[in-house]
Parts: structure tokens; sequence; C-alpha cells
């Protein structure tokens, strides 16, 4: 599916009347659409199916008429991933009055990122580091909720005994890997972007947003590597803390079980098929001298178990 897209004044507008626009989006392209883009835009083959490549790494490369870009962004989250948060590939063909992005997935582009750019003339650059720009700003939301998420799961797990908890937690470390590894890849990029200013066409304005741009991402992967390296060298404690809470309960559930046969075997002991002194008292005595020495069991296996501190 494609969108044509006008820029103006920081603001993105769906062109539906023609095919008249500075960013061209491809969703996820069918055969037809991707052969239009290889013969006649003469995009390299290899390189567009890269865009569409959850697993490709992040890389820059010069073509004889347009640049293109491979770059990482974090995937739409759906409650089928249990809390495992994944990232996409994406791509950037930068021709010189056109942009074109592929994508393999539908996402916001410019949310929450315009106003940095609306001060900058529109540009096909432009375009291509606001992209950027955006990548960086959805990284960085996903990680505000991987550390929510993260404290809410460390609450219940004071409380659990079950894995339930810990397995959130293995999994929201596991996606801070990937995160951390794109965020990485990204910023190897940029920093090539940076070497290629002139090359790429970019303007002293842009070249200076560029380097905003290089160290939000910058900050961006310290940020990540902080919550990762929190999630990993806490996480025996955590192990600990549940396995303690189980022990907990195994200790109540004995001292319940001791407590019970105290009387039990008092019960036992004069329940039994057998001549007794109290068998022939004719009176109710005998059955509340039981029910006494009861109680005094009890008591006793509870003053012993507060004697001793269990």
């Amino acid at each position: 599916m494609r969108k044509v897209y006008r820029f103006s004044e920081g603001k993105l507008a769906e062109n539906t009347d023609s095919d008249e626009g500075m960013l061209w989006v491809y969703i996820n392209p069918d055969e037809t659409e991707k052969r239009y883009l290889v013969e006649q835009l003469k995009l390299d083959e290899h390189t567009l199916n890269s865009s569409l490549d959850p697993d490709e790494l992040s890389r820059l490369e010069f073509e004889s008429d347009h640049m293109a870009l491979i770059f990482k962004r974090p995937r739409n989250v759906s409650s089928a991933d249990f809390l495992q948060l994944k990232v996409n590939s994406a791509g950037l063909f930068l021709f010189k009055e056109r942009l074109i992005m592929v994508l393999p997935e539908d996402v916001p582009l410019f949310a929450g990122s315009v106003k940095a750019l609306s001060r900058l003339p529109a540009t096909p650059t432009l375009l291509m580091l606001g992209m950027i720009y955006r990548s960086i700003s959805h990284f960085l939301e996903h990680l505000k909720v991987i550390n929510l998420i993260s404290g809410d799961l460390e609450q219940k797990i004071n409380t659990a005994i079950d894995n339930k908890f810990l397995i959130g937690l293995f999994t929201l470390e596991k996606s801070l890997v990937y995160y951390l590894n794109a965020i990485h890849s990204n910023g190897l990029v940029i920093e090539k972007l940076r070497s290629h200013a002139a090359k790429v066409g970019l303007s002293p304005e842009e070249t200076q947003l560029l380097d905003d741009i290089f160290v939000d991402n910058s900050q961006c992967y310290k940020q990540a590597d902080i919550y990762s390296n929190i999630l990993a060298g806490m996480m025996d404690a955590r192990v600990s803390v549940v396995s303690n809470n189980l022990n907990q309960l195994m200790k109540t559930l004995n001292i319940i079980m001791l407590t019970l046969m105290a009387p039990t075997l008092i019960v036992s002991l004069f329940s039994m098929n057998m001549k007794h002194p109290l068998s022939t008292m004719e009176s109710i005595w005998p059955f509340w001298i039981v029910v006494v020495l009861c109680f005094i069991s009890v008591g006793s296996v509870f003053y012993f178990w507060k004697k001793n501190k269990w």
C-alpha cells in the first residue's frame, strides 16, 4: 500500500488526489509495488527486501541517483506478545526531489517530533532526519513503558510464589537486548551520515539537527543500557525473593500441620478401642478433659513456636 504526503511548516498531510508529494510511504508493499520500485525507480532489490527484514542491521549505501538508509525502529506492540517488545527495519531512499520510505507495518510517522523540524525549510533531507528522530523518540517512549512495567512487576514479585511475574521480567530483559542492539546500530548509521553530510546534501541547519539527533540517540542508548543492567543485576535477587516467599509458605503450612498433630494425637490416644480408666465413667467429664488437653497441646505448640522465633 502506498501513501503520498506533502510536508509544509512541520506538518504532514496525505495527498489522495495525485502522486505529487515529497514523501512516498510504502507499507508492506506487494509484488507489483516492489517491481515498480526496482524497475522504475532503480532501487536495489536486496536493499528493498532488507527494509522489511526485522533481523537486518542498520546501514547506509550510496547509489548512482539516490541514497539508501536502513534503520531500526520499535515494532507495534500487541497483547499476544506478552511484554516482548521487538524491533523492525525501515528503509529510506533519498532522491533529489523525493523521499521514499518502506515500512513492514503502518506506524505514526511524525507524531511528537514535528515541532523540532518546523523551523527549517521542507526538503527531502529534512524529512529523512525527521524519520530518524521519530524512531529515537519511539524508542524512548517504549523505554518509559518498560520502566513502569518492570516497577509494577517488582512489587508483585515481593508477594509472589510462582514464576509468572519472573517470566515477565525475563521477557523485558530480552526485549532490552534487542533494543540495545537496534539503538547501537542506528547510532553507527547516524555517525556515518554525519561524516557524509556534504555528500548527502545536508544544509548547515540540517547538519546541526543531525548532531542533536546523534546526541539524543546516544542518550537513548545509555538509558536502555542502564535499564538492562538494572534488570540483569537484580534478577538473582528477585529469584531469591520468590524462593523465600515459597519457603515462608511451606514453613507456615508445616507449623499448621504440627499444631494439628498434637490434638490429633491426644484424641487418638483416648479413642483407642481398649480398656481405659475414663471409659468406665458415666459422666460427661471425660469428653471435656480430652477437649481441655487438646487446647493445652495447641497452646504448647504455639508457645514453643514463639519461644524459638519460628
